[in-house]
């Protein structure tokens, strides 16, 4: 029996109004109850080759029959896949100093139990009750400034090189996962996005569109509303719901 069953889903990408290479990747696999959204660091060698490595390697991991064992497994490919991009595709390169890595975000669900697991800045937001949550917390330089320098999120994205990511796979020799677990209500509705997404929307549009019925409907939504503004960066999203 599929794991999510009654959970629909739609994603899409596009390379916005600016850059010609569309650097983000996804992962739909609703009937395996796995969805993944990676972006490529930007103005990095390769950061299309490294969100296209993590969906594809996450895409085939095998489907245990315990959510726990799925959840290790999850950890362990991008564990292995920092490694990879750290080692093998730099000395590729032909530059000690080329990073080649991508933010990944990736969102687990079985029955009433869900995870989502992260690094960098794409992010995954619930929407529950009419209420939108941001489950991922930024791993960025903005984000550190508010936390440890307690600045408001305005000086912080004045701040010079605010939006550098402190954590990403392939970025650092060893790379440090969050995950959040959560139950899961009939009626809750997921989002991961890019950052390209979410910094052309306010909370209060991302709300709107994630209220309506399909997550097709609420994805034409997003990217109507991201591509009337600038779109200067990629721009991704997979919409999920319950």
């Amino acid at each position: 029996m599929p794991v999510a069953a009654h959970w629909r889903s739609a994603a899409r990408t596009h390379a916005g109004k600016v850059r010609e290479r569309n650097e983000d990747a996804c992962l739909e696999c609703p009937e395996q109850g796995l969805w993944v959204v990676a972006d490529g660091m930007g103005g990095h060698q390769g950061g299309d080759i490294a969100s296209q490595m993590i969906v594809a390697s996450l895409a085939e991991l095998p489907v245990h029959e315990n959510f726990d064992d799925r959840l290790i497994g999850i950890r362990q490919c991008l564990h292995w896949l920092n490694r990879r991009l750290g080692q093998e595709l730099t000395v590729s390169a032909g530059r000690q100093d080329s990073i080649i890595g991508s933010t990944v975000v990736a969102l687990l669900v079985e029955e009433n139990r869900a995870a989502c697991v992260w690094a960098g800045d794409s992010r995954c937001y619930l929407w529950r009750g009419q209420r939108l949550y941001q489950l991922s917390r930024d791993h960025s330089l903005q984000q550190q400034l508010i936390d440890e320098r307690q600045m408001n999120a305005r000086q912080a994205r004045a701040y010079p090189g605010a939006h550098a990511l402190t954590r990403a796979v392939g970025a650092a020799e060893q790379l440090t996962l969050e995950v959040l677990e959560l139950e899961v209500f009939p009626g809750d509705a997921f989002l991961l996005c890019s950052d390209g997404l979410y910094q052309g929307l306010s909370s209060d549009a991302l709300g709107r569109a994630l209220n309506l019925a399909l997550p097709a409907m609420a994805l034409e939504r997003l990217f109507d509303d991201a591509l009337r503004g600038a779109a200067r960066d990629n721009l991704t999203a997979v919409v999920i719901r319950g």
